[in-house]
């Protein structure tokens, strides 16, 4: 059975949508997903699941989040290919020296080329930003909060939901697969 990599939006920052990742675990469990490792307190799970589309997991964790918790999360999720292409795709090695700097703006669909050809999310931050396959990297050079918000922009103007993880969160999730 194939890996994935489900990442929560949201989770455990402030005091709203607050859930212990043993928690978390239990769930995936109980929804039929296996071999659950969760990675920090933010909402960051690698599993074993029946062979579905990413999209399917993604709502029916989501779905089960809201029935058996009370939370209404979004959730992206990833196959164990798709997140070792976004590490292996890279593309600013050379500048981003920081793991905590670099973001992966994980979408969770496609961006829709008509739609990307009118608003290029790149265009916000075109030293900094590169377009990948379910992800737009940048390099945050002077921290994360000053940063264009590249996931927002995606969100407003493509339709497509955004999740960031720094580049540490993504490489210690590959490493797990």
């Amino acid at each position: 059975m194939p890996r994935y990599v489900a990442l929560l939006r949201g989770i455990n920052v402030g005091r709203a949508k607050r859930i212990a990742m043993a928690d978390l675990r239990a769930l995936l469990g109980d929804l039929g997903y296996s071999d659950v490792r969760t990675h920090l307190n933010s909402g960051n799970a690698v599993f074993t699941g029946a062979e579905a589309d990413p999209a399917e997991h993604a709502a029916r964790i989501a779905t089960g989040l809201l029935d058996r918790l009370g939370l209404d999360v979004r959730c992206v999720v990833l196959t164990a290919d798709e997140l070792r292409a976004i590490v292996d795709g890279h593309p600013l090695p050379e500048i981003a020296s920081n793991g905590s700097r670099m973001l992966a703006n994980v979408l969770a669909a496609p961006l829709d080329p008509a739609l990307l050809a009118a608003h290029d999310p790149i265009a916000l931050d075109p030293q900094n930003a590169r377009l990948g396959s379910r992800v737009i990297y940048q390099w945050c050079p002077d921290g994360v909060l000053q940063a264009p918000p590249v996931g927002e922009f995606v969100e407003k103007h493509l339709g497509v939901a955004v999740t960031a993880r720094n580049w540490n969160t993504i490489s210690k999730l590959a490493e797990f697969l």
